[in-house]
C-alpha cells in the first residue's frame, strides 16, 4: 500500500492544534517514540513505515516509500516509521507527591525535556496553564522521548487551581530562598515560569513560597537559566 490523498491531508494537518483537536489524534515519528507508544495504554489509529517487517505484530500499519514518508514528516532526517495516536482522555488531578506546574511555557522543547524531566524524577502529575504550549505538538513529543507515555499532565487554569490546592505552593523566582539551603516537604506543588517573563503576577499572588538557584560566577552577570534546565537542578533538589 501506499499514502492516500486523505492520509496525506490528515496527517499534514495534525502539525496545528486545531486539527489535533479535531480529529483526536497527535503524531509520534522515530522508532524508539514510536515502539514507546505501541508499548504504552495509547490507542493506535495507524502506523506508516518503510519497513512493515519490523512491525509484523501491528495491525493498522501502511507500508510507503522514504520519499513519502518525507511529505508527512516533520524531522529534517525522517527515521523510518511515523505512528498517528489518538489523544487520550484527561487525567483525574492528584494531590500528594511532588507536582510540577508550568506557567505559559512557550517552546516545545523546553516542555519535551521538562517531560522528560518529570519522568526521571517521578513527578506525580504536571499541570500546565492553557496558554502553556500543547503537549502534543510534535516537536513536544519528539523532545520527550516517550515520557509522554508515563507522566499525567493536565490544562487548566492555573489561577484557580493553585487557589483551591491544599499544599504548599513554591515560585521559582531569580529572588528566593537558596535552593541549597532548603528542606522541602515530600507533597508539594513547584511551579516554573515563561521563558521570558517569568510567572505572571496572577499566578504568583497564589505561592507561598519563593526558591532560587543562587549564581556561583565572580561576575554575577548571567540574566538567567533556561527554564529546563532549572526546573531539572530543582526538582533534583525536592527529590534529594
Amino acid at each position: 500500500m501506499s499514502l492516500s490523498k486523505n492520509q496525506l491531508k490528515l496527517i499534514t494537518s495534525l502539525h496545528q492544534k486545531k486539527y489535533r483537536t479535531v480529529h483526536n489524534l497527535f503524531i509520534a515519528e522515530g522508532t524508539k517514540v514510536v515502539n514507546e507508544f505501541l508499548n504504552s495504554n495509547f490507542e493506535l489509529e495507524q502506523l506508516f513505515c518503510i519497513d512493515i517487517s519490523n512491525y509484523k505484530d501491528v495491525e493498522k500499519v501502511t507500508q510507503i516509500s522514504e520519499g513519502e514518508l518525507k511529505k508527512i514528516s516533520s524531522l529534517k532526517k525522517p527515521n523510518n516509521v511515523l505512528g498517528l495516536f489518538k489523544i487520550p482522555l484527561g487525567d483525574s488531578f492528584k494531590n500528594k507527591g511532588l507536582i510540577l506546574g508550568l506557567d505559559e511555557i512557550n517552546d516545545p522543547g523546553n516542555l519535551g525535556v521538562i517531560i522528560r524531566l518529570c519522568d526521571w524524577f517521578g513527578v506525580a502529575q504536571l499541570i500546565c496553564s492553557l496558554k502553556t504550549v500543547d503537549c502534543y505538538n510534535s516537536k513536544v513529543v519528539q523532545a520527550s522521548m516517550g515520557s509522554l507515555t508515563r507522566v499525567s499532565i493536565i490544562y487548566t487554569n492555573l489561577e484557580l487551581y493553585l487557589g483551591n490546592a491544599n499544599l504548599p505552593k513554591y515560585a521559582s523566582l531569580m529572588e528566593g530562598e537558596n535552593v541549597y539551603k532548603s528542606i522541602f516537604p515530600k507533597n508539594a506543588i513547584l511551579v516554573m515560569g515563561n521563558e521570558a517573563n517569568g510567572i505572571s503576577d496572577s499566578v504568583l499572588k497564589h505561592l507561598t513560597k519563593s526558591i532560587t538557584i543562587p549564581r556561583f560566577g565572580k561576575l554575577q552577570q548571567t540574566e538567567s537559566l533556561n527554564v529546563a534546565t532549572a526546573t531539572a537542578i530543582l526538582l533534583s533538589e525536592f527529590k534529594r
